[in-house]
């Protein structure tokens, strides 16, 4: 018996949710001073428009360690657990607190090994998916974990995002920057480090000019992606992830495309028309 424990950055798409090996940790968010829990109740529609209200910006906190403990519990012998990227997000810390105090409540109970996923919301997923693989090809405990980490190496996460709003009240970007990156309708290329920091791959004038040449900096950078799942997450433009899927593979041959609408933490940094793509 396994279960894969997710921090709810990493969005599970509808079969994944109904799988019963999957379990979501969900992070809080707040909107001066309202407090949102990221699961099911979420409200996408209502975050956007209190975001777009909003002075300050939205903030985020982990979950606690006690709640990574509880997701540890049930009869699974092994538990993975992949979070947030350990340079973006306390969860990683608090999700390897959670395995101490329940190893030393339970010693030898179980095996549990905490992924940094050195990514964020669909490369998450990913990585939960590949463990499921493993899990099912009859792999013992350790060839999975070391399966997997190799993978977390060779991923790449990027993303281009309509407006740069909630990273300027963050305090992750200058105003001055965001100030003109508005003016001009300029949309950087973001991507994710091989530490899993964010760095800017490039930009360009207009979101379709930014979302072509995040897609040229997915295909230079995937090699054999015949035997590689892409995944898309959008914050509220289907239509626009669509587009992006069809171009992709108009370009490369792909084992499988999948697309889904961003959760609570992922809305909050992508923004109403933001792009991510992991793979």
């Amino acid at each position: 018996m396994y279960k894969i424990v997710i921090d709810s950055c990493g969005e599970l798409p509808e079969d994944l949710k109904k799988d019963g090996h999957y379990q979501n940790v969900s992070l809080e968010l707040e909107v001066d001073g309202y407090c949102i829990r990221d699961d099911e109740t979420f409200d996408q529609k209502d975050f956007l428009r209190r975001v777009k209200e909003s002075v300050t910006g939205p903030k985020s906190a982990c979950p606690s360690p006690d709640e990574y403990m509880k997701s540890y519990e049930g009869d699974a012998d092994h538990v993975y657990v992949v979070t947030l990227s350990g340079r973006l997000s306390g969860s990683y810390n608090s999700a390897e607190l959670g395995k101490n105090l329940f190893e030393e409540e339970h010693p030898g109970e179980k095996k549990i090994y905490v992924f940094n996923s050195r990514s964020a919301s669909i490369g998450e997923t990913l990585i939960g998916m590949k463990v499921q693989e493993c899990e099912e090809a009859g792999m013992s405990f350790e060839e999975v974990v070391e399966t997997t980490e190799k993978y977390i190496s060779s991923m790449n996460t990027f993303f281009v995002l309509e407006t740069l709003e909630t990273l300027r009240k963050n305090g992750r970007l200058t105003n001055l920057k965001a100030f003109i990156a508005n003016t001009l309708n300029i949309k950087p290329v973001m991507g994710s480090t091989e530490e899993g920091s964010i760095c800017q791959l490039g930009q360009a004038r207009g979101m379709n000019k930014a979302l072509d040449k995040m897609i040229q900096n997915v295909i230079a950078k995937t090699k054999n992606s015949e035997n590689r799942v892409l995944a898309i997450s959008h914050c509220n433009c289907p239509e626009r992830a669509r587009a992006v899927k069809e171009k992709l593979e108009k370009l490369a041959k792909f084992k499988k495309i999948i697309i889904t609408d961003t959760a609570g933490v992922s809305t909050m940094y992508a923004n109403d028309g933001g792009v991510i793509i992991a793979v």
